[in-house]
């Protein structure tokens, strides 16, 4: 069993202002129910989280979307900091499972079959990816940024499994990433010329992308490939939000 954290923080965006009273994207509703909570419910209902760590503001922290998590933190500034406060006191060497808090179709058997390919894969951290024929399959109106690969054309999903004792070297990565973020021949010096010129030839492999990030980040890092595609549809702008209600109903 895992421990669970949902980041529930982040700015008043164009999609909370959507909701009167809402801090972030979290607490909007969708269909009578905020998006936060429906990943709770998600995560209660699986036999494989134990106990569920909700990152969020404060003033949230009596919100009826919240009532199944077992406790709530103080989220940050930067989602570094909301992920250390969410990963905080857990087992270094144990996987946690982390979940973004805009997942509306998330389900308990999609939770179920992410938590044992963590525990599978036997990596220090797991990042959630679904195929793209799986998803048009199931959701052809959800729109993706896709990444195309020798072994397939993929989108980043919102649950990635994590060791706690890897948070600093992922913490490093970040400021590194965020560095150079405008500057595209620092990106090409953090990832390599020879991984730009795979990916864009589209060569690069998922082993390559694995065994890059591990000398980036210092730990064994793998993807985690779901069959499920509701873990990768989330609310990122107000159009969203109506697709997420067609969805549900």
């Amino acid at each position: 069993m895992l421990d669970a954290v949902v980041l529930a923080g982040g700015p008043l965006d164009a999609v909370a202002r959507l909701q009167p009273g809402a801090p972030n994207k979290a607490f909007v509703e969708i269909a009578g129910v905020a998006l936060v909570g429906r990943v709770v419910r998600a995560l209660r209902a699986s036999p494989r989280v134990r106990r569920i760590i909700v990152v969020a503001p404060l003033s949230e922290a009596a919100h009826s979307a919240l009532s199944d998590a077992d406790e709530v933190r103080p989220d940050g500034v930067h989602i570094t900091e909301s992920l250390r406060n969410g990963l905080r006191g857990l087992d270094g060497s144990s996987d946690a499972l982390v979940a973004a808090s805009d997942l509306p179709v998330l389900t308990s058997a999609a939770v179920d079959d992410f938590a044992d390919r963590v525990g599978a894969l036997d990596a220090d951290i797991a990042y959630g990816c679904v195929e793209k024929h799986v998803h048009l399959r199931r959701y052809p109106d959800v729109p993706h940024t896709w990444a195309h690969l020798r072994d397939g054309t993929f989108c980043g999903g919102g649950l990635f499994g994590m060791k706690p004792r890897v948070l600093p070297m992922l913490e490093r990565f970040i400021e590194q990433l965020g560095a150079a973020r405008k500057h595209p021949f620092r990106l090409a010096s953090l990832f390599g010329w020879d991984m730009l010129l795979r990916y864009a030839l589209r060569r690069l492999t998922i082993a390559q992308a694995e065994a890059r990030a591990k000398e980036l980040l210092g730990a064994p890092a793998r993807a985690a490939i779901s069959p499920y595609p509701e873990t990768a549809v989330n609310v990122d702008r107000v159009s969203d939000v109506e697709l997420a209600r067609k969805l549900l109903r």
